[in-house]
């Protein structure tokens, strides 16, 4: 496994889902302002047979379908999120292994992790997920997590008024 450590570029966890293409489409936007590198990278881990160690293998996708899997989701989403031009000036790195650990391990020495999350979870609070958590908690990078913009709202309806006026802000 092949570690980022040259102090640059922005390392983003990448899982195929609409979070996670908003976390590029930041990083492109940064990467541009900041004159950087995107490591666009995917954890991905062998599907588990459920079965006892001495029973037989279901059939199932092998190792080596699951990684050639794991490359297709990492390469289909840096093109739905960049645009099939600006996708190739991005680095894609493929590992097995537990996402948290990995994406912490790839973001040593970068300028910083991002990853991305829900608008809002319960109660209206962030949606960073247990991944999320173990990368804010673990890292040595700063880290940036990135909502998935909420489509049925204007920019300015976002913020609730209330809160505004219960924390002294007119």
């Amino acid at each position: 496994m092949t570690e980022h450590t040259d102090g640059t570029g922005i390392v983003v966890g990448v899982d195929g889902s609409e979070p996670s293409m908003a976390a590029l489409r930041w990083a492109a936007e940064q990467a541009t302002v900041l004159h950087t590198d995107i490591v666009a990278v995917h954890a991905w881990e062998p599907a588990a047979n459920g079965h006892a160690p001495y029973a037989p293998a279901p059939a199932g996708p092998t190792l080596v379908q699951e990684r050639e899997r794991a490359a297709q989701i990492l390469a289909t989403t840096v093109r739905d999120a960049l645009g099939p031009r600006t996708s190739d000036a991005v680095l894609r790195i493929v590992v097995e292994g537990p996402p948290a650990r990995v994406l912490l391990q790839q973001a040593r020495g970068a300028m910083l992790l991002a990853l991305g999350r829900k608008a809002h979870g319960n109660f209206g609070m962030p949606s960073v997920g247990p991944v999320g958590r173990e990368c804010l908690r673990h890292a040595t990078v700063p880290v940036v997590t990135v909502p998935v913009a909420d489509r049925s709202r204007g920019p300015l309806e976002a913020v609730d008024s209330t809160s505004l006026a219960g924390s002294g802000a007119s």
